[in-house]
């Protein structure tokens, strides 16, 4: 059932889906960032440059997915999937399993404080906070959980979506 429903969606649709999931995803991080007050740590930056990655690389494929390059893109996007899966199941490790002392990154403050401007912008981007605490939870699970459940989820989608449309065109060929 869950194979005709993805053999219905149009690949335009998928990648529409998929692009606007992971803007969602980002928009509630910046959320928990601006709103809630949560600081990122330098994990949680990086997730982000692999939610970034996946939502450009879905964004691309809604308007360039015909014959190989679909194959491509849902390659592309997987790789990044898995790339951000690792890195929040790093984290979740590190949340389940702390170590005697934090060692993610210093705070804003200290950077600026310490450092000349010109070293401490890039610091800035990588985050300030203590990967391995768990400041929100959501039915049991860390950002971080659930940031390893959504990336594997897209892996997972891109990679049967790519098998799908190529098992589809071998059979047009066949037919055709």
């Amino acid at each position: 059932m869950f194979l005709t429903f993805m053999r219905s969606l149009s690949p335009r649709i998928t990648w529409g889906l998929v692009a606007l999931a992971w803007i969602a995803m980002f928009a509630f991080g910046l959320y928990l960032q601006h709103v809630v007050g949560l600081e990122p740590c330098p994990m949680c930056i990086v997730q982000r440059y692999a939610m970034t990655g996946v939502a450009m690389v879905a964004l691309v494929a809604v308007f360039w997915h015909q014959g190989w390059r679909g194959h491509v893109m849902a390659a592309l996007g997987s790789v990044l999937s898995l790339g951000g899966a690792f890195v929040a199941a790093r984290q979740s490790w590190l949340q389940w399993y702390p170590p005697e002392v934090p060692s993610c990154g210093r705070d804003f403050y200290g950077m600026v404080e310490s450092f000349p401007l010109q070293r401490a912008i890039p610091m800035i981007f990588r985050g300030g906070g203590d990967c391995s605490k768990v400041d929100w939870t959501f039915l049991g699970g860390s950002i971080a959980n659930w940031s390893f459940v959504a990336f594997m989820a897209t892996a997972v989608w891109l990679l049967v979506f790519a098998v799908l449309r190529y098992q589809d065109r071998l059979q047009s060929r066949r037919v055709g």
